[in-house]
């Protein structure tokens, strides 16, 4: 069996040998597979053709026929299209691999006839009826290849089958008629996304593809990550939001519809298929001109999918993955389906000022003169720092630097700071503390050729769920070996080679304790630690209190346990360590953070492919929010504020002088207001009430500062105390910039104008300033990033041209555009090139379980939801499938307390109470409980308190401890019936086509004689 390739690596080959392809000598690379060299030799032929003649249709070549082929896939050798002759023996081209001495025949008559017989096969299974299609785009590969192999007419005919089409998911559709068995959507399901819902039961009469072995989609595990549509080469697996909608004629009666499409098969056996695809192109043609088709970047988690956005007016057809580097075919269920809030009911289209205890529309003007007004006064009366600014995960990167340009520049203040405070400003402090830099280590591509992976407190498969895919595969397919540390049995927890389950916030003893062990086995990469690491013998000495005695008395881990992960970590050929917020929304966040650091600075896991740390950045421009200046302490590029000759650089190029002391983070402003200080506060595109932690005491302060401004696309908690709130545009209205968690800076297009009076943010904040006296002139977000470069080493050689298309770019970018796919090569950016140890002492968590709140609650994210669901509970099918939160409990716990699912329970901590309906699940054991965030209403930061890490404020959401308390002891369970946790997944190694071969009626294409007599006639030139 071949092996699978890596998804985010591409593939580099170097030709060694010589073949030939229909008597011309070809170049290629032994072991490469055939059908990648005959498509790279016609699309050569075909590239060296001279315009006219490209035109003319009258020269030019053509691969072999690939249905079932997906380059991002590779073989799955179902179709039989791709047959061709190899040394006189026909082979399918699609798994064939490259050997020294080929002889290869693609067009001759024995490939013809088993290719057209292939294709005669295909079309049994499939109704052409192209120009009343919603899939006739021009990127139908059923459609293509039928005209490309100038088909005439097909001996076998269309067979209707026993199966009605489902439409029990909220977001596509499968018709079995329309199904060719191909088996892209399995081997994508099975292999790819790695959620192994999909197969074909091939021993069937009527085979077709079953979700969890049987016929309907809805309640089985499928979660709606949309690979299976994707990779569909017709339009058997289609998107809802496309149907009836795509084309000229789509959305007509079906009964019309149908008419049309026996009128099609009745003209077919007299005109051929040419002239009845003739029409079907030409329809195709016409809809250019009202579907668009935009790149964007996804805006929710900071995985960095980037896919085209199809566009007809307003109304989103559809999401189209292709070519993004870190995600190619791969979406998940938010980045394929939920952009329907943009066109929410509620959307935010007028700025609104407050009128006593409501709001009244007002047009701009008004309120860039009452903000100005206001700002001025401030600024008068009690200085600059009385004002504060924060910025937003969601928004640009460009919208970030110049919200921090307004601060500092205009206003005068460092109060200034984004979300990553509530989330990911831990990790970084791990990596500047031993490392410098604080982002990946490397790419995706590293991590899924890692020969291990260990995940500490991150719930990857929901929260990054795309990442999770390279991971489940490289784990299903190429022996990547996989630890996860967690509290929760989550899925990659089941899918692991190690799993274990530490006492909350001891995370950071059991990796001192890892570390020491392998010190003390002599297992340390002593070379690259005398090499390239400073202070080893100091930080040795530190691990002295972390024996596997202590740990295991600590983190409940058992010794032999501890030893067994060291024995994997030293074994493996380059280990990744993933972690996330059940790490970092500690009060020990950063330590814990700098521990692993600690640990792969011991291993010699730094400055090599398949190696690193990996702090999982949350939302989708959380790492681009900080990398551009939206902190207290940093100008872009983390240059810092009290540094002389930086300051002194960014006020020659913003003619101001700039304050140089450090100003208040979030944590210090919701202080500060409490305390008088502050007086002024500028949210944009974060709901602080829902977003912070201690949900009551954030709520008080923002009702008591004197003027607060929420910018936002809808109305927010926060907006719900504010004295102006200011309509902004979400990312599919504007042009701008991302940095996802790999460092990788890409660019978004403009797909639809912005609704009503909403501005892009970069605008309003132009606005603002320009209000407040500065003279701004940015006519386009490319001209900030020019001047972000010309300010910040670490952005020399970034620019919008750089950025076109799929193009992206990893930081640092030197001058010339040379990026950093990962980081110290050549050593670490300290003044010496050396990295630090860190020493660390342990301090135990604020706030454990006591009598009167016996039990720890532990939260965080869910797959369809994102967040407090501010978009997806605005996108019906995902509010369908999920319409309420609710709070885990273990069976045993359950057993004890006298709950079951759907009852409703009281939850209270020393810092406040909620309500939610109970779902017993062995994903938590004993006292643990678990709530996802994504609820307004009884929002779980109600129950957090004030506790925060101490290095950088960041809220210790995961140290909390409840008491349960019975409301309702009966109810309808929180889980919906169709809801994908329900499901049990049907895993197998891909489509499994030798079950096909195995079956009677099958045989190999080109071999029988009445393979000669198919009336698939190809015309030839």
């Amino acid at each position: 069996m071949l092996q699978k390739r890596l998804l985010n690596s591409p593939i580099e080959r170097v030709p060694t040998l010589e073949i030939l392809i229909d008597g011309r000598s070809v170049p290629a690379a032994e072991g490469e597979l055939l059908v990648e060299v005959l498509n790279r030799a016609a699309k050569a032929v075909n590239d060296a053709l001279l315009p006219g003649a490209k035109n003319s249709g009258l020269a030019g070549a053509r691969s072999v026929p690939q249905i079932c082929y997906h380059r991002q896939m590779g073989p799955i050798e179902t179709c039989d299209t791709c047959m061709v002759e190899v040394n006189g023996q026909l082979v399918r081209a699609c798994s064939t691999e490259i050997a020294p001495e080929m002889r290869v025949l693609s067009v001759s008559h024995r490939a013809d006839v088993a290719q057209r017989e292939a294709m005669d096969r295909i079309l049994q299974n499939h109704d052409l009826y192209c120009t009343v299609c919603d899939n006739n785009n021009g990127n139908c590969t059923i459609h293509n290849t039928t005209g490309e192999m100038s088909i005439q007419h097909q001996q076998r005919p269309f067979l209707h089958k026993p199966f009605e089409q489902d439409h029990s998911n909220p977001f596509y559709r499968y018709d079995p008629d329309q199904c060719i068995l191909c088996g892209r959507c399995v081997e994508a399901c099975q292999d790819v996304q790695v959620n192994e819902t999909l197969t074909i039961r091939w021993e069937d009469e009527h085979p077709r593809v079953l979700w969890d072995g049987g016929e309907q989609i809805a309640g089985s595990s499928c979660v709606s990550c949309g690979h299976c549509i994707t990779v569909c080469p017709c339009n058997a697996l289609m998107e809802k939001s496309m149907l009836g909608e795509a084309g000229y004629f789509t959305n007509l009666p079906t009964k019309v519809l149908d008419d049309m499409i026996e009128v099609v098969k009745g003209v077919e056996p007299e005109t051929g298929y040419p002239a009845i695809m003739a029409i079907s192109n030409i329809e195709s043609h016409m809809r250019e001109a009202r579907i668009k088709r935009t790149k964007t970047v996804c805006t929710y988690c900071g995985v960095g999918c980037s896919f085209e956005v199809w566009t007809r007016d307003r109304h989103i057809l559809k999401i189209e993955p292709s070519e993004g580097p870190a995600n190619g075919i791969s979406t998940c269920v938010k980045g394929k389906f939920g952009y329907e809030f943009v066109n929410a009911k509620d959307r935010l289209h007028k700025p609104l000022i407050r009128a006593g205890a409501t709001f009244r529309e007002a047009e701009w003007d008004e309120v860039l003169t009452l903000i100005a007004s206001k700002f001025k006064q401030y600024m008068k009366t009690d200085g600059p720092d009385s004002l504060a600014f924060i910025a937003s995960s969601k928004c640009t990167n460009e919208e970030s630097y110049l919200m921090q340009k307004l601060a500092r520049a205009v206003v005068g203040t460092n109060n200034i700071d984004n979300c990553s405070r509530y989330c990911q400003t831990p990790a970084t402090m791990g990596l500047q503390r031993t490392v410098k830099y604080g982002g990946d280590a490397g790419s995706i591509a590293d991590i899924e050729m890692a020969g291990l992976v260990i995940g500490i407190g991150t719930n990857t498969s929901e929260s990054h769920p795309v990442l999770a895919t390279r991971v489940k595969r490289s784990h299903k397919w190429r022996g990547q070996r996989l630890i996860v540390a967690d509290l929760r049995k989550h899925e990659m927890a089941e899918r692991a080679d190690l799993f274990f389950q530490p006492k909350p916030g001891t995370d950071m003893v059991w990796l001192s304790a890892v570390t020491k062990y392998i010190f003390d086995q002599g297992w340390e990469k002593r070379e690259f630690i005398e090499r390239l690491v400073n202070k080893a013998d100091e930080y040795r000495a530190s691990l002295a209190p972390f024996t596997l005695e202590f740990a295991e008395e600590t983190t409940g881990i058992p010794m032999e346990t501890l030893k067994t992960v060291a024995r994997e970590i030293v074994a493996a050929d380059g280990v990744c360590i993933l972690w996330a917020m059940g790490v970092t929304q500690h009060c020990g966040g950063s330590d814990t953070s700098t521990a692993i650091s600690n640990l792969l600075l011991v291993t010699g896991n730094y400055g090599r492919r398949g190696a690193g740390a990996y702090p999982l950045r949350g939302h989708n421009n959380v790492q681009g929010a900080s990398d551009f200046g939206s902190m207290p302490n940093l100008y872009p590029g983390y240059q810092l504020v009290d540094d002389d000759a930086v300051r002194a650089k960014f006020e020659a190029a913003w003619g101001v002088s700039l304050p140089f002391t450090k100003g208040l983070d979030n944590h210090e402003m919701i202080r500060a207001i409490h305390q008088g200080k502050l007086k002024s506060l500028y949210i944009k595109g974060e709901d602080t009430v829902t977003s912070d932690a201690n949900a009551n005491d954030v709520e008080r302060a923002l009702s008591q500062v004197d003027f607060l401004i929420v910018q936002d696309i809808s109305f927010s908690e926060t907006a719900r105390f504010a004295d102006v709130v200011l309509p902004a545009s979400p990312s599919l209205e504007k042009d701008g910039t991302f940095v996802s968690t790999e460092r990788r800076i890409q660019r978004l297009y403009k797909a639809m104008e912005p609704l009503g009076d909403s501005r892009p943010d970069w605008q309003i904040l132009q606005m603002i300033a320009n209000a407040m006296g500065a003279k701004w002139t940015y006519e386009h977000p490319s001209e900030i990033m020019d001047e972000v470069a010309s300010l910040t080493p670490l952005f020399a050689g970034v620019n919008y041209q750089r950025l076109e298309g799929f193009k992206s770019l990893q930081w640092p970018v030197a001058a010339d555009g040379t990026d950093s796919p990962y980081l110290f090569k050549d050593g670490f950016p300290f003044p010496d090139g050396k990295a630090k140890f860190h020493p660390l002492e342990w301090i135990e968590p604020s706030e454990e379980s006591d009598e009167e709140f016996d039990l720890h609650l532990n939260n965080g994210r869910m797959l369809e939801h994102f967040e407090q669901g501010s978009m997806t509970y605005r996108v019906p099918g995902i509010k369908r499938m999920t319409p309420s939160n609710f709070v885990e409990v273990s069976p045993d716990l359950a057993a004890e307390r006298g709950v079951e699912d759907g009852s409703k329970v009281e939850l209270k901590s020393k810092w406040g109470t909620i309500s939610a309906k109970v779902l017993v699940t062995d994903r938590v054991t004993g006292k643990q409980l678990y709530m996802a965030m994504n609820n307004t209403e009884d929002p779980v930061n109600r129950l957090t308190g004030a506790h925060v890490d101490r290095a950088t404020h960041t809220p210790a959401f995961k140290e909390v401890s409840v008491n349960m308390r019975i409301l309702e002891p009966k109810g309808r369970s929180p889980l919906m019936w169709e809801n994908f946790r329900n499901g049990h997944r049907t895993p197998q190694q891909g489509v499994e086509v030798e079950r096909k071969w195995a079956r009677e009626d099958y045989r190999l294409p080109g071999l029988s004689l009445n393979d000669q007599l198919v009336q698939i006639n190809t015309t030839k030139v």
